[in-house]
Order: C-alpha cells, then sequence, then structure tokens
C-alpha cells in the first residue's frame, strides 16, 4: 500500500462501521471523493487517485458503501437503499472534514453525486460521473440484477479472471490482462476454501423484485438544473447508458461535457491512460475557473 493512501473508519448514524480511503493529506487544492458502483470497493479508485495525486497533490476520498469493501455489513439488508446510503455519505464527509470537493461516481456513486449536486450544492464544486445519467436503460439493469450476489466455486485469482472474462469480456475487448487481475483482485476476498464477494450477497435482494417493463424515474429535470460543471463518461459498449442519452446530457446541460471510452462497457474501469488524462484535464478546468 501507498504511503500516501491511509484506512479511515467513520461512523453511521446508526452506528455501523463505514470504511473510506484517504489518498494523500494536501489540503491546498479542492479535494475529491470518489463513489463507487453498486458492489465495487472503495478501492477500484486507487489508480485514479494515485493518477490526480501526481498531477495535482490533494486529499482523495473514496468510501465503501455499508456491505461494501471494509464497511460492516448490515443485518438488515433493506438498508442497502439509495437514501440511507446518501445519508452515510454526508456523515463520512463530515467526519472527515470535507466541506466541498468535486465528485467522481461511478454508476450508482453518479447518482449520488447527481443527488449530492441538487441537493447539497455548496458540497459539489464539479461532478465526474461514470457511465450514468438522468436516464437509465432498463434492460441494463435487468442484467445487473441477473449477477448480483451470486458467484461460481473459484479457488485462485486466475480462476477469478477467467470467470470475468467469459462475463464480461465481449463488453470489455478492450481490456489488458492487467487490468482484468485489478478488477479481479478488488471483486473478491480469500479464504483458505474460496475466492468470495467482496460484499454481502443480501445486496441482491435489493433488486428482487426489479421489473424492466414499468418506467424509471425520470431524473431530466433534476440533471437539467444542476450548475456544477460535469464530465460525463460513458462506455463504448455500455448497456446502462444509451449513446442518444449520452449526447443528449451534453445537450441539455450546457454545463456538460461528454466522453467515450472506446472497447469498454458499463462501467469503464477508469485505468486506461486516455481516460485518467481527460479526467485529469477536467479537474483542471475546474481548478483554474476557481
Amino acid at each position: 500500500m501507498s504511503e500516501k493512501l491511509h484506512s479511515r473508519f467513520c461512523t453511521a448514524p446508526d452506528g455501523l462501521n463505514l470504511h473510506a480511503l484517504v489518498y494523500g493529506d494536501d489540503a491546498s487544492a479542492t479535494p475529491i471523493v470518489c463513489l463507487p458502483g453498486l458492489t465495487r470497493p472503495a478501492r477500484d479508485f486507487i489508480i485514479l487517485a494515485g493518477y490526480l495525486h501526481a498531477k495535482t497533490p490533494r486529499r482523495i476520498v473514496s468510501m465503501d458503501y455499508r456491505g461494501r469493501g471494509g464497511s460492516d455489513w448490515d443485518p438488515e439488508w433493506r438498508h442497502y437503499s439509495l437514501p440511507v446510503e446518501y445519508v452515510d455519505i454526508l456523515a463520512v464527509l463530515d467526519q472527515l472534514g470535507v466541506t466541498s470537493a468535486i465528485f467522481i461516481g461511478l454508476s450508482r456513486g453518479g447518482l449520488h453525486a447527481m443527488s449530492l449536486a441538487s441537493l447539497r450544492p455548496e458540497l459539489v464544486k464539479a461532478l465526474v460521473l461514470n457511465d450514468v445519467g438522468p436516464e437509465i436503460n432498463p434492460q441494463g439493469l435487468a442484467h445487473i440484477s441477473s449477477y448480483v450476489g451470486r458467484l461460481p466455486l473459484l479457488r485462485n485469482v486466475h480462476e477469478a479472471i477467467e470467470h470475468f472474462k467469459r462475463v464480461m469480456g465481449d463488453r470489455f475487448p478492450a481490456v489488458p490482462d492487467e487490468q482484468w487481475l485489478f478488477y479481479a483482485e478488488n471483486s473478491l476476498n480469500a479464504t483458505p476454501e474460496r475466492l468470495r464477494l467482496s460484499y454481502d450477497p443480501q445486496l441482491a435482494r435489493m433488486m428482487e423484485n426489479f421489473d424492466p417493463t414499468q418506467p424509471l424515474p425520470d431524473l431530466w429535470p433534476v440533471f437539467c438544473e444542476l450548475a456544477t460543471p460535469i464530465l460525463a463518461l460513458r462506455g463504448e459498449n455500455s448497456d446502462i447508458l444509451t449513446a442518444e442519452a449520452h449526447a443528449r446530457m451534453a445537450e441539455r446541460n450546457p454545463r456538460c461535457q461528454i466522453h467515450v471510452v472506446p472497447g469498454q462497457g458499463h462501467a469503464p474501469l477508469l485505468l486506461d491512460a486516455p481516460t485518467l488524462e481527460r479526467i485529469a484535464a477536467f479537474i483542471h478546468e475546474v481548478d483554474r475557473a476557481n
């Protein structure tokens, strides 16, 4: 672990321990807060944090929602919900002394980031949304619900890499082996018997009753009113954020820039050099404007 990277534990309003990774302790530049996807851990952002910190030293916080990564699992699975997580995020920010930041949200984390920008605009200097927006393809959500909480018997990381390639490889043809290794190691925890998911499998119960034929909430009014700079990333092969919805994000909010990550699906891993540089360039623009 890098000497710049530290684990911090905060307390949720209901007493659960919430884990965050903090990269750097520099206070001169605007901090960055990274919010992961539905089943993803804080450590997904380690490479991005190191890259951005090397460009401009600053504090970069990446948090684990309850039931994921290093945070406590919740004995009540119904608490794995957006409203509870939103309150948890505010508690972590308060305990870490983050009063204003640039937010990078991956998928579910992007929904949280948009909510923060709408409801607590003083907290949000800019948004990077990774493969999520105000319109979500229900077929993509149905695909996610088909695998959350499920894992075949995997005994080592090599089996894990092959598993993820089988499940995801057709949508991620541009991902090299070293990035599959990074993804697999972040997705699983080793035990003497087998590799296990790095999140509480009960999380799957939140998706049990998802019906892709029913309309999803319309977030366009919220998105169009966001007054902060936005960079919206989309995986070229994404089944969550369509190309049409991605283009409309820039058309309907003039503060939104868009970028497509070639050869990746939902959600881009934020490991390839062009995407890292595009995020860094956007953050540099935000820094210069403040």
